[in-house]
């Protein structure tokens, strides 16, 4: 795959997650029982800074949660002996807005396994999604409440979002 362009910098990227915190804050008036779940890989480090933004603007530390949902995507092949439960995290979200983050919204699937794997973990008051990049092409009727950048892309194309904590550079590339 060769890369086609380079749609957002380090710049752009810190201006869009600035950005969303903000609108976590309006939205939810405020950050009172707010919760963000980082789906792995790269949503974990964009949580992360995203309660980072939120500590500077509110004063308020935002808990931050790993979320692995191998075990939930239904492109995955089960195997009986595997446990069927996402990562452990000993906080209780009865009644918690919980923002799921990830880096790209493209069929909506690893969002529905998301929301099974969150379900499994308790009922929260409401669920929300945070992604730095929309790519269109929803197989579910899933969408974003706060949105990065919308990229609209071919099936063809991949959107490739590198961030420092996990591909030592800050950029999303856009390659064919």
């Amino acid at each position: 795959m060769k890369a086609k362009a380079i749609i957002m910098d380090e710049k752009a990227i810190e201006r869009a997650l600035f950005r969303i915190s903000h609108e976590i804050i309006e939205k939810n008036k405020g950050v009172e029982n707010l919760v963000l779940i980082g789906i792995k890989t790269r949503g974990m480090p964009l949580a992360l800074r995203l309660a980072k933004k939120i500590e500077e603007i509110e004063g308020s530390i935002v808990p931050v949660f790993p979320l692995d949902i191998t075990y939930y995507r239904d492109d995955y092949e089960k195997d009986d002996r595997a446990p069927l439960s996402v990562e452990d995290f000993d906080y209780n979200i009865q009644d918690k807005t919980v923002v799921l983050v990830d880096d790209v919204l493209y069929t909506g699937r690893t969002v529905r396994s998301a929301l099974d794997a969150v379900v499994d973990k308790g009922r929260p008051k409401n669920v929300e999604l945070a992604v730095l990049i929309d790519r269109g092409h929803r197989e579910l009727p899933i969408r974003a409440d706060f949105i990065g950048k919308n990229v609209p892309t071919s099936r063809s194309e991949r959107i490739s979002v590198q961030l420092m904590e996990t591909d030592s550079t800050n950029q999303v590339v856009i390659t064919e």
